[in-house]
């Protein structure tokens, strides 16, 4: 309910609908098919083209100096295809020297990329401890898509199961030499946590695109400078952080909890 009080607030007709994002994207599909409705999500190229303006903004403030790395949380996937668009259109127009590679941060509870990914045969061997270097195409194979039944996650706006966005995503992944990672709910609030404590205070959903960061380091794979986007506000999710810092969350040792005394 916290992401629906400022709609309600502001005297929005809200609808309640018994299914999830993806039941919801189905039927909006359907409705502005039929009926004058404008439909603004990343299904809409216009919406990407104002995404985009953000990854414009990080060569801003990094001084037209390209980051090695730039992390996107993946749900609906326009996200990570508008940031490649930004950073293609900077590197056409002679702005900058070269491109980012970009990752895509997924949910292990609604990952339908990770699972459409397949690691290359150089990563298998870093993983299974038989190559020292670790290989830079960690997840660079692409197998034909499946949706997947999106199971309920923290990071409630990447809870999709059917991205509308998935060639795209899978495009620009190719043509940025990206990768893909995930985030188990337990990974996410802990690494969530601990982002809290130093002051960033974020949402679940970069919570999920710390922990890619936090586990492709750990691994060898990113060693140089690195973006991770923040897509969300974190106060529409204050919910979750009680319940972590409460310790009432089932199965989850909330490690990092800082318990009311």
């Amino acid at each position: 309910m916290a992401q629906l009080v400022q709609p309600i607030a502001n005297g929005a007709f809200v609808l309640s609908i018994d299914t999830d994002f993806d039941g919801c994207m189905k039927l909006i599909k359907e409705i502005t098919s039929e009926l004058p409705i404008y439909l603004p999500n990343s299904l809409n190229s216009l919406r990407l083209e104002g995404q985009k303006t953000a990854a414009i903004e990080i060569l801003q403030q990094f001084n037209w100096e390209v980051p090695d790395w730039v992390i996107v949380p993946g749900g609906n996937l326009g996200n990570i295809y508008a940031f490649y668009k930004g950073f293609k259109m900077c590197h056409e127009l002679g702005l900058v020297d070269r491109m980012p590679r970009l990752i895509c941060a997924q949910a292990a509870n609604a990952n339908p990329l990770y699972l459409h990914s397949d690691p290359g045969p150089e990563a298998n061997a870093f993983l299974l401890g038989l190559q020292a270097r670790p290989c830079l195409h960690y997840k660079s194979g692409w197998k034909d898509f499946k949706p997947v039944k999106a199971n309920t996650t923290f990071a409630s706006a990447i809870q999709i199961g059917d991205p509308v966005s998935i060639d795209r995503a899978v495009y620009t992944l190719r043509n940025c030499d990206g990768i893909v990672e995930e985030a188990t709910e337990e990974e996410l609030m802990d690494v969530m946590a601990q982002a809290d404590s130093t002051g960033m205070f974020v949402c679940p959903h970069t919570g999920v695109a710390l922990t890619a960061l936090f586990k492709l380091r750990n691994q060898g794979v990113i060693t140089d400078r690195t973006v991770v986007v923040s897509t969300a506000h974190r106060l529409k999710f204050s919910q979750s952080k009680i319940d972590y810092h409460s310790k009432a969350i089932p199965d989850m040792a909330c490690r990092f909890s800082n318990p009311l005394k």
